[in-house]
């Protein structure tokens, strides 16, 4: 093997340490669940499984928004959260997310936050990783995680989150309520991720397909909240994982909430020489 493909190798598996440290430093592995079965329109006469499958179209007819993110789990009778705040751009598939990690258990040590950098294909960390200089980035392939970057970040891409909807399969209209002062409404469903992939964009077919395959079921239930527009306000999934040293499931929920359409999202990559291909430390 030459020095140049260890390099390569050491992007690739270092990289996928550090993401993989957001979700396993709290003891989660692998899995899904299911729930919800019926179908219904809206009080509008809209069937609400195709207007769900086209929430994510409405977002990128807006172009972009602010976005605050959380993930909530639940393991050895203890509840963290994982809290972002960023920027997105719909029509250019990336985005800027500051996230926030919960404390240790004890409370002593306070993390920094990690900057993320979401695009096509790729997440973008800085302030991740032992052994990673404080001025670098790391690259993760997304299509290379099992559950296509819907959980690994901390934080669910917002575009993924729109696209999990166009799977579809049932949903039914709850009612009319409010989000953050903007009157939507409200429905709840269950979207398959292999269906998904097949009607995804370009750069989310292939995690939405990895995220299939990886967990232990393709059916995502969720609650969504959609304003007058059709656009999204506010997405929860529920995710449900069993795998690395836990015996029992464990409980996430991963919510969006976005507002402020039209907002400037400008997101710039790093450059190559910015990015680490050293290995990373574990843990």
């Amino acid at each position: 093997m030459t020095g140049r493909q260890r390099e390569r190798r050491h992007r690739r598996t270092g990289a996928a340490v550090v993401a993989a440290g957001i979700v396993a430093g709290v003891g989660l592995g692998a899995g899904g669940c299911a729930g919800g079965d019926a179908v219904a329109g809206d009080s509008r006469g809209g069937d609400a499984v195709v207007v769900l499958r086209r929430a994510a179209d409405r977002l990128v007819e807006a172009g972009s928004s602010k976005a605050r993110t959380s993930m909530e789990m639940a393991t050895g009778g203890t509840r963290v959260t994982i809290r972002g705040a960023g920027v997105y751009d719909y029509r250019k598939r990336m985005g800027r997310l500051r996230v926030l990690l919960p404390q240790d258990p004890a409370g002593a040590t306070e993390h920094r936050p990690i900057t993320e950098l979401l695009a096509p294909g790729a997440l973008f960390m800085k302030n991740r990783g032992a052994g990673v200089p404080p001025d670098k980035w790391v690259r993760v392939e997304t299509r290379t995680l099992s559950d296509g970057n819907l959980v690994t970040g901390g934080a669910t891409d917002p575009f993924a989150a729109a696209e999990v909807l166009r799977g579809t399969r049932s949903a039914r209209y709850v009612g009319r309520t409010e989000v953050a002062g903007t009157g939507v409404r409200h429905y709840k469903g269950t979207a398959d991720l292999g269906d998904a992939a097949k009607r995804a964009s370009d750069g989310n077919r292939t995690p939405l397909n990895a995220a299939a395959r990886g967990f232990a079921t393709a059916e995502v239930p969720f609650d969504v909240y959609l304003d007058d527009e059709g656009r999204i306000r506010k997405v929860r999934h529920r995710f449900s994982f069993v795998g690395g040293q836990q015996k029992s499931p464990v409980a996430v929920a991963s919510t969006t909430l976005l507002y402020d359409f039209g907002a400037s999202a400008r997101v710039r990559l790093p450059d190559t020489d910015d990015i680490y291909a050293g290995e990373i430390a574990e843990g």
